[in-house]
This record gives structure tokens, C-alpha cells and sequence, in this order.
């Protein structure tokens, strides 16, 4: 299998290889043949009479010791991967209202509130009062109530039950899935999944579903607090892939999560002063913040950052020997940086106090001192940076024009500029005549067990042919960054006649001059919400629930429990859910029943597994066209 379509990561890779450095595609080469028990979700170590495996075939057990079988085995083990990926995002939010309700009390000054307008706009969709008070007042009472979110209450998430239609919050009632606590909801589905409490398989994956939508809260809130504290996106240019490095610079990469983090170290960066430091130490270009992962995202999105590369190929930026720092905060950072980092002169710097690597340097982050922080984080950068061997500087000649933040609100405002009394008019005129035939958001993360980005590049390719409307974040946003869709010229080359007629008509209308780009960049891996904002403002402009529209979303490369989390309320939602790698279930037909089938029954939406990239997206489109069947719209 080759690794990457990416010819810069192959040619970093390459560098690994003649080193004889380990890369994440030959440990997993090391692990093969994986574990067939655990591929189908059919062992168990949730108590010390384990670990407890299912044969999948007729001979062997059919029981744990405890006498757990595959269904409830199975059930327990996606449930259990949920409450971990809402408590990632639920910590990530939880950092984010904290670090507002500290800016609101005066406790962290480096954190002014940038956008008073999403301030207002989220603390009158929560209850908040806004007439005639001070900004810090509303941010104090908003980050109140968000913090309120976590703990059990008598009445639902407020981040959750104020952004959904009407339908959904009546739907989740009705299968008493509507989550009252973010922190709670993870106890429970860890309570639940444990040794000796609950083995009825569809109980336990509706308290998945009841998790997973506390981690929809949970990124609501996320995306909220950063868009207050740092601002809402709009749309910028700037570039992608290893070749944004600078052979004459002090190249540090933000990599991780968190936008606490790395938006202060991008605003130090700029200062005359870190500048002028990193010259005297010879990089004549001063210094070159590049982004990975999700954090490449925020700062790509508000900073014009160039974001490097993606989460499985993050350790190739090491690689081309170029970099001085990895600064990292926590989720999806491998243990394998700091190995590969001394194997060149790059200084690995951990930040957060829950997510520390042996042999990296630590400079812990606090609010209350970031740019402090940020400053020492450079300047430790700039010491590096004198080690360098430039013997060993390979960077390869590959990046591409990137256009992102295309938050909610931006592509509001594209829209009214077509119509500025009723935006959405336009978008959904264009939906009922068949110009836009459907919407997908492409979401998830990059896989070793395919080839990388080759998923993304097919489907998105078959279904902008076919005119359905791309929407992308996380690390899926940087594979389509790094292969130039996300750029006007890939809207002239791939979009089909409808599709491009309406992205040249909002560009233009916009003063952009030309179409909008292909594939619309909405953030990070917690800003998947956004795009949900805009599906639930279409159905509440329609009068339908989510459900009904033709709206699909797709992970052609899942890795996270994170993307399980999201995968599993997005189908909450009422999405139909592509997944391009076959999840730990098939050792149970229940499970594998109620996750394709049945969920369909009750709440509209369901996976869809699909390695093949060109079947999946023959399969999206049917979906789309039997929607647009039942609203009535030519299929």
C-alpha cells in the first residue's frame, strides 16, 4: 500500500528511511497482523477476570467469564470509546470556559474578548441578559452557564437544546437521550459499560447516544468561546503543506487542540522583538509559525498560518530537519516526537499539565501569564534553532494556496451579499432546483491503514462532479489544503455546472472576483458544529427537521474515539454517516444492526461503511437523491 498521495510527506518519509528513522508507518508495519478479536470489537479487559475474547466463527467461546456475549461485549467497547472522545472535547471546553470566565474577572489579560458581537449573539440564545450591561458582565454570566453544562442538572444542555430544531430536541425526548450534564453523561456511560451493570445492547448504545450529544455540546461550546475570545473567521488565503518551512527561518509548529495556546504564541511571534531575537541568532527570515492538527486549523483560519501537514504524518515535519520546535497541548500527539526529535536538533515543548511527553522540555501554559509563556516557548525555539546542522535541511518544494474560515457567519455574510433581507434564500432556491443537489461535510482524521488523503481526493472529486456542496474540518480540511482544493481553481476544475454556478455567483457578488473555493473550510475537529448551524438554520428556514434534508457526512479516515463521538451524534442528528474505515463492531449483529439500520427508524440518521472511496460516494449521492425525493425535489 503506498503511504501517502502527499508527495512532500513521501519525500520526508523517504529522508526517515535513508536514516533509518521509525515512522508511524513502519511501527504499524511492525504490528501486522493486528489483532482480529479487537478489529471486530470482540475482546474485553474491563475487569481482572479478563482479558475475555469472542470467537467470531462457530468454534470457540461465545461468552466472557462474566458471561458478557459479543453483542454486549461490543456495545460496551463503541460506548466506552464515545465517553472518551466526550471527555476530550468536553475538557477542551471546559479549559475554554474557564479561561472566559477569567478574562471576564480581570484575572487573564491576555485574553480580551475580541468579538463582542458572538458574545451578545450566544448570550441571548442562552438566556443571558445583554440589555444595557458591560461586556464583562455578559461574558461572566455566558461562561456561568457554560460551565453549568457539566455538571448533572434538572434540565438539558443549554449548549445543546438551543442549537437544534425543534424536531430533534422532541426526538431525543422521546428515546431519553437528552444529555443533562457533560461530566455526567461520561460517568454514566463509563457506570453503565463496567463489570456487572448493564448487557441489554441497545440500552447501553442509546446511552452512547445520550454521551455523544453532550460532546455535541461540548464543541458547540468550544467553537462559542474561542470565536469570543479570539474571533469569528472569515476568509483568508495563506498556504499548506511542508514547503511553507523556511530554510532561513526559526521554524516553530503549533500542534494539538487548543487555541488558548497556540493563538498567543502566534500573536508573540509577531513581536519586533522575538523577531529581531531570532535574527541575531542567524535566521535571517525571523521566525515561521507553521500549523498541525487542529490547532493548525485555528491558526490557519485567524492568523493566515500556513498549516505543515495533518495528524498521521505530523512527525514528517521533524523529518525535513528544518524545524526548531514542536510546541504541542494535548489530543493526537504521538509519543514518537520526541525520539524523532533527537534525532535532529528539534526541541519538543509540552505545555499542559495532563499531557506531558519524557524527554521533552515542559513550559507550562497559565492564562493568567500566556504571552509570558509564549515568549519563553520562542525563545527556546531560537535556541534550537543554533543547532541546526543545515546538512540536514530537506524541505520539500510542495505547498498549495489554502482559502479558509468559513465559519457560520461568513458564509452568512457570503450569502447576503446575493441577498442581503433573506440569505438564505439563495442557498436554498439553488438546493430546490437541483444547482446544489445535496451537502456533505467531510470530517475526521488521517489514517495509517490507507493510503493518505486518498479517500479524500476521490470522493470529493465524484461529488462536486455531481453538485453537492463540500464543507470540511479538522484533518480533513488539511488534506484538502495540502491538494488544492480548497481554492477557487479547484471550484473551475471539479465542480459540476450547477455547483460552480453558485460559487462563481457568491464570489462575485462577494467582490471576490471569482467562484467561491471548492471545499469550504469550517475549522477544527470541534468546529463540526458550525456546519451543523448551518443545516439547522436551513431546516428551521424549510419548517422540516434535519432529517429530512440532503445532508451527509463522511470520515473517510477515521482514527479518534474523538470521531466516534462526532460520527455517533451526527447520526443523532439525523445524517447519514459515511465511515471509510470499518469500526470495531462486525463481532456483533446487533450492534452492527443498530448502528446501519435501526437508527435509522429512530432518529433519521445511520452509518454508512464504505472503505472503497468511489462506492462511498455513489452511496452518498443516493442518499441525497432519495431525500430530495421526500421533500418533493427532482432526484
Amino acid at each position: 500500500m503506498e503511504k501517502s498521495i502527499d508527495n512532500a510527506t513521501l519525500s520526508a518519509v523517504e529522508n526517515a528511511e535513508i536514516s533509518g528513522i521509525q515512522t508511524v508507518w513502519d511501527r504499524y508495519a511492525a504490528q501486522l497482523p493486528q489483532c482480529g478479536f479487537g478489529e471486530t470489537g470482540l475482546c474485553c479487559r474491563h475487569c481482572m477476570q479478563g482479558p475475555c475474547r469472542i470467537s467470531p466463527f462457530g468454534d470457540g467461546p461465545k461468552a466472557g467469564v462474566c458471561g458478557a456475549n459479543a453483542d454486549v461485549m461490543v456495545s460496551r467497547g463503541i460506548s466506552r470509546a464515545v465517553a472518551a472522545g466526550t471527555a476530550s472535547h468536553g475538557g477542551h471546553a471546559k479549559h475554554m470556559a474557564h479561561t472566559l470566565l477569567k478574562s471576564a474577572m480581570g484575572e487573564a489579560p491576555d485574553y480580551p474578548i475580541r468579538d463582542e458581537a458572538k458574545l451578545k449573539a450566544v448570550a441571548n440564545r442562552i438566556g443571558v441578559n445583554t440589555n444595557k450591561r458591560d461586556m464583562k458582565a455578559i461574558a461572566m454570566d455566558v461562561a456561568t452557564k457554560a460551565l453549568e453544562d457539566f455538571s448533572e442538572k434538572d434540565s438539558p444542555l443549554v449548549c445543546a437544546a438551543t442549537t437544534v430544531t425543534k424536531g430533534r430536541v422532541d426526538t431525543f425526548l422521546k428515546f431519553g437521550v437528552v444529555p443533562t450534564g457533560i461530566d455526567s453523561a461520561i460517568a454514566e456511560s463509563m457506570h453503565r459499560t463496567t463489570y456487572g451493570v448493564d448487557s441489554d445492547p441497545v440500552n447501553i448504545l442509546l446511552g452512547a447516544i445520550r454521551c455523544a450529544l453532550a460532546d455535541y455540546a461540548a464543541c458547540h461550546m468550544a467553537t462559542d468561546i474561542a470565536d469570543i475570545l479570539f474571533g469569528t473567521p472569515t476568509p483568508v488565503a495563506t498556504r499548506a503543506n511542508l514547503g511553507v518551512l523556511k530554510k532561513n527561518a526559526v521554524n516553530i509548529a503549533l500542534h494539538g487542540h487548543n487555541p488558548l495556546l497556540s493563538d498567543i504564541v502566534a500573536q508573540v511571534a509577531d513581536e519586533k522583538g522575538m523577531n529581531d531575537k531570532a535574527k541575531a541568532a542567524g535566521a535571517s527570515d525571523g521566525i515561521n509559525v507553521v500549523g498541525v492538527c487542529c490547532t493548525g486549523n485555528e491558526i490557519m483560519m485567524r492568523h493566515k498560518i500556513p498549516m505543515a501537514t495533518s495528524s498521521v504524518s505530523q512527525e514528517t515535519v521533524i523529518l525535513t530537519g528544518a524545524l526548531d520546535a514542536m510546541v504541542v497541548d494535548y489530543q493526537c500527539i504521538m509519543p514518537s516526537l520526541s525520539g524523532i526529535g533527537e534525532c535532529y536538533h528539534t526541541q519538543l515543548i509540552t505545555t499542559m499539565p495532563i499531557a506531558k511527553i519524557p524527554k521533552a522540555v515542559h513550559i507550562e501554559f497559565h492564562e493568567a501569564t500566556a504571552k509570558e509563556s509564549a515568549r519563553k516557548i520562542i525563545e527556546t525555539a531560537i535556541e534550537a534553532f543554533k543547532k541546526r546542522d543545515p546538512n540536514r535541511v530537506n524541505i520539500p518544494d510542495v505547498s498549495s494556496t489554502a482559502f479558509a474560515g468559513f465559519s457560520t457567519e461568513a458564509i452568512m455574510g457570503a450569502l447576503s451579499f446575493v441577498n442581503k433581507e433573506d440569505p438564505l434564500k439563495p442557498l436554498i432556491d439553488n438546493i430546490v432546483a437541483g444547482n446544489i443537489y445535496g451537502v456533505c461535510l467531510f470530517a475526521g482524521c488521517n489514517t495509517v491503514k490507507v493510503t493518505q488523503d486518498a479517500n479524500y481526493s476521490a470522493m470529493v472529486k465524484e461529488l462536486a462532479k455531481n453538485n453537492v456542496l463540500i464543507l470540511a474540518t479538522g484533518c480533513a480540511s488539511g488534506a484538502f489544503a495540502r491538494h488544492g482544493f480548497m481554492t477557487p481553481e479547484a471550484t473551475q476544475k471539479y465542480a459540476g455546472p450547477g455547483l460552480k454556478a453558485l460559487l462563481n455567483a457568491v464570489g462575485q457578488a462577494a467582490g471576490l472576483g471569482g467562484p467561491l473555493p471548492l471545499v469550504l473550510h469550517m475549522g477544527s475537529c470541534v468546529d463540526n458544529t458550525r456546519a451543523a448551524d448551518v443545516a439547522v438554520a436551513v431546516a428551521n428556514k424549510l419548517g422540516v427537521d434535519l432529517h429530512m434534508l440532503p445532508v451527509v457526512a463522511s470520515a473517510p479516515e477515521p482514527v479518534t474515539e474523538k470521531a466516534v463521538a462526532i460520527g455517533t451524534w451526527a447520526v443523532a442528528a439525523g445524517l447519514p454517516t459515511h465511515l471509510g474505515v470499518v469500526p470495531p463492531v462486525l463481532g456483533s449483529k446487533v450492534v452492527t444492526e443498530v448502528l446501519t439500520s435501526a437508527a435509522r427508524d429512530f432518529f433519521g440518521g445511520y452509518f454508512i461503511v464504505e472503505p472503497d472511496p468511489m462506492k462511498a460516494a455513489e452511496k452518498l449521492i443516493a442518499v441525497i437523491s432519495e431525500r430530495r425525493k421526500g421533500l418533493g425535489l427532482s432526484a
